[in-house]
C-alpha cells in the first residue's frame, strides 16, 4: 500500500530545507575544499577512486561522528528547548577541530548561516543562538547553527541531517572539478556512489544521544590541513 501524499502544509519544512542547503543559500561553503585542496598539493589523490575513497573516510571518522552528530543534537537541544544543551554540543565540536584553518571555517560559515538566517526566516531561534554567539557563550559552528535553524524550520532531525551530509558531499565534488581532479560528470557519479554512506552515516548521527559522543580522528586530514594554512598559494580557505 501507498503512503498517502504529503499535503501542502508538510512539504512548507521541506522547501525550507531546500532553501538552506541549496548552494545558492549564501552560507560560505563554496569557499571550502574541506581539506581537499591540502590533499591535492601533497598529492594524496591520484584519481576518481581515491577521492571518493577519501570522501568516505572523511564521513566516518570525522564529518559523521562529528559535525553531523552535532548537528542532530543541536537539533533536538532546540526543539527541546534546552539551550544549555545546545551550548555544550558545540563547544565540544569547536574543541574537536583541532587545526586553527578548520575551527576559523566552522564557525565563519555558521555565523553566515545565522546571519542570512535571521532575514530569509526569522526564527525566535535564531535570534536566541545570535544572542548566544554575540554575547560569546558559544561559537556558532556551521552544523550546530544548522541544526538549530533547521529545528526552527520544523524540519525533522533525519532529513536535516541526511540533507546536510549531501550538501557536505556536493560541495567536496564541486571542489574537486575546481581543483581539475575531477569533470562534473564523474562528480556526479561520485555522489551516486557514495549515497549509501551517506545514509548510513545519518543513522549512525541519529542514534547519538550525549555531547560525549561527539568525536573525530582523521590524523592525515589534520596534518593536511595545517600544512595548507602555511601554504603560499591558495584557492579555498581550507
Amino acid at each position: 500500500m501507498n503512503a498517502p501524499a504529503a499535503g501542502p502544509a508538510d512539504l512548507v519544512p521541506l522547501l525550507a530545507q531546500f532553501q538552506l542547503t541549496d548552494s545558492g543559500f549564501p552560507s560560505g561553503l563554496y569557499t571550502l575544499s574541506h581539506g581537499l585542496e591540502g590533499h591535492v598539493q601533497m598529492g594524496l589523490p591520484s584519481g576518481p577512486a581515491d577521492l571518493a575513497a577519501l570522501l568516505r573516510d572523511l564521513l566516518d571518522h570525522s564529518v559523521g561522528p562529528g559535525d553531523a552528530t552535532a548537528l542532530v543534537l543541536a537539533h533536538r537541544a532546540v526543539a527541546g528547548g534546552d539551550w544549555d544543551r545546545l551550548v555544550q554540543v558545540d563547544r565540544r565540536l569547536h574543541a574537536l577541530k583541532l587545526n586553527r584553518e578548520q575551527r576559523t571555517a566552522s564557525v565563519r560559515t555558521g555565523r553566515q548561516v545565522l546571519d542570512t538566517a535571521a532575514w530569509a526566516f526569522a526564527l525566535p531561534e535564531v535570534e536566541r543562538l545570535a544572542a548566544l554567539v554575540t554575547d560569546k557563550a558559544t561559537p556558532g559552528n556551521h552544523a550546530v547553527v544548522v541544526g538549530a535553524v533547521h529545528a526552527g524550520l520544523g524540519v525533522p532531525a533525519d532529513r536535516a541531517v541526511a540533507g546536510d551530509l549531501y550538501a557536505f558531499a556536493a560541495s567536496w565534488t564541486a571542489a574537486a572539478v575546481r581543483l581539475a581532479r575531477v569533470d562534473f560528470r564523474r562528480a556526479q557519479a561520485i555522489l551516486r556512489e557514495v549515497r549509501p554512506d551517506l545514509a548510513r552515516v545519518a543513522r549512525r548521527s541519529l542514534a547519538a544521544e550525549d555531547p560525549r559522543d561527539l568525536h573525530g580522528a582523521v590524523p592525515v586530514a589534520d596534518v593536511v590541513s595545517a600544512a595548507h594554512e602555511r601554504a603560499q598559494a591558495r584557492l579555498f580557505i581550507t
